[in-house]
């Protein structure tokens, strides 16, 4: 027979959760003496190669403010046919495709080994995944060789039906057009000038979506065009592509001595959030920053062109001297929600020997579940091995990576929810399990996660509000 610590471990392998307590306390008064607050970390994501995957719809139940899924852990009556919900207690009838269901014979989801269970819904064809480089042209030529190889490289990588768009950057903001046979063509914005997500979309010629269903995703062959010349399928424009990127060249302004380049990464991340915000809302895609130093012009700038200006330091951010700090922050952070809203995540690989301004640009990151990267330089094996895990497969040859996860809490009326943390952002989803004491992202039972892996791990927290031990 195990022993408790053996029993705890097992079910945290199972499930991929690991609570503070594996003991709860049973009233209000006894949670108020705990220095550790009620809480569980879990990793949605977490490899399990032993469970198979279910191929139907789970049974919910049917009380409209609850909805929560048949478990192990809910009252069955096999003769009536009726199961118990555990969380209002509302009786709910099996449909008829559970008629032979008996002690001996029960469907997975009773099963306690099953307290986690992957349901696969077929709900329409699924979107394709969209990967959006965005090149940092202002690199040594080494540098930039060894990034153009690396491109080059993880488009081997992608699904054939993956899509690819290019924006390269310096001191002025290239998109790249992907169908033209034979000729590079681009659109080109000034790195000074800020933009709003309706000005680029106009400019780019991008043509609003229909108005569809909260969440749903748009398919690339109902709107013929929508994102045609910027956003192409990888097994059309491979070769075209990789010429492409063969053909970078380093960003043409020169730089006078005793100047930094002018690197316009915050019009850059407009640009490619606004690209992607008008022609695949509410689908899953990676933005892929590639930067070698901070930005020094336009909006998002870290520091000035001038080299005897410092880059920000600690001190200068204690003593509130920091002079670009909360401006820059305040352009990304908006970016950021921008991108989260419509399920695009951002990645930052950062690789130069000096600081490249990830402070200010970090919240990219954090609300939208991407990568933050930074080495030394793209040519060392540590950014091209990283680089390239970014694209592993699964046992089932799929990537080890998904978008646009909605994670949902439902509690007894014991406890109720203060809050998560980690890389999501709230739904707003209001209700009687939700508490009025925030911790983290609160005042909700959802949220969504844009981007996330076998490894991504959510910290949610819990308030005891049961007055009788």
């Amino acid at each position: 027979m195990a022993s408790y610590q053996e029993f705890i471990q097992q079910n945290e392998e199972r499930d991929g959760i690991r609570f503070s307590w594996n003991v709860w306390p049973s009233s209000r008064l006894e949670a108020t003496r705990m220095v550790v607050p009620l809480a569980c970390l879990f990793t949605p994501l977490k490899e399990r190669p032993d469970l198979p995957p279910i191929q139907y719809e789970p049974v919910l139940c049917s009380r409209a403010t609850c909805r929560a899924v048949l478990n192990p852990l809910c009252q069955v009556d096999y003769r009536a046919k009726l199961w118990a919900c555990n969380f209002c207690f509302q009786r709910n009838q099996f449909s008829p495709s559970y008629s032979g269901i008996s002690e001996l014979n029960q469907p997975a989801e009773l099963l306690p080994q099953f307290s986690t269970i992957e349901y696969v819904v077929q709900r329409g064809s699924s979107a394709p995944l969209i990967f959006l480089y965005v090149v940092d042209t202002c690199l040594e030529e080494d540098d930039l060789q060894a990034l153009k190889e690396s491109l080059q490289m993880s488009l081997s990588l992608l699904t054939p039906n993956s899509l690819v768009g290019l924006i390269t950057f310096g001191r002025m903001v290239q998109v790249h057009e992907l169908n033209c046979e034979g000729i590079s063509k681009s659109y080109v914005f000034r790195g000074t000038k800020d933009l709003t997500a309706k000005q680029i979309q106009d400019m780019l010629g991008l043509a609003k979506p229909p108005a569809g269903v909260q969440g749903s995703a748009p398919q690339p062959q109902e709107h013929p065009g929508l994102s045609s010349r910027f956003l192409q399928p990888v097994h059309k424009i491979d070769m075209n592509l990789t010429d492409l990127l063969g053909e970078l060249q380093r960003d043409p302004w020169p730089v006078p001595q005793g100047k930094r380049p002018l690197r316009s990464t915050g019009v850059a991340l407009s640009i490619a959030v606004g690209l992607l915000e008008g022609s695949f809302p509410n689908t899953g895609a990676r933005i892929m920053l590639f930067t070698g130093g901070p930005p020094t012009q336009g909006p998002g700038i870290v520091v000035g062109d001038e080299l005897k200006t410092p880059i920000r330091s600690w001190h200068d951010i204690e003593k509130d001297n920091a002079r670009f700090l909360k401006k820059a922050t305040k352009h990304y952070e908006a970016l950021a929600n921008r991108a989260a809203v419509n399920g695009h995540c951002i990645d930052i690989y950062a690789c130069s020997l000096d600081q490249t301004g990830l402070l200010e640009l970090k919240c990219c990151c954090n609300l939208s579940g991407g990568y933050i990267v930074m080495a030394d330089s793209f040519n060392t094996s540590l950014f091209k091995q990283t680089f390239q895990r970014v694209f592993s497969k699964g046992l089932q040859g799929d990537f080890r990576m998904a978008f646009g996860a909605s994670l949902e809490i439902k509690t007894t009326r014991e406890l109720k929810i203060a809050g998560a943390i980690g890389t999501c952002v709230s739904l707003n989803s209001k209700g009687s399990s939700v508490s009025e004491n925030e911790l983290g992202i609160g005042g909700t039972c959802q949220w969504k996660i844009c981007g996330l892996d076998p490894s991504t791990t959510l910290s949610i927290y819990f308030e005891v509000v049961n007055q009788v031990s």
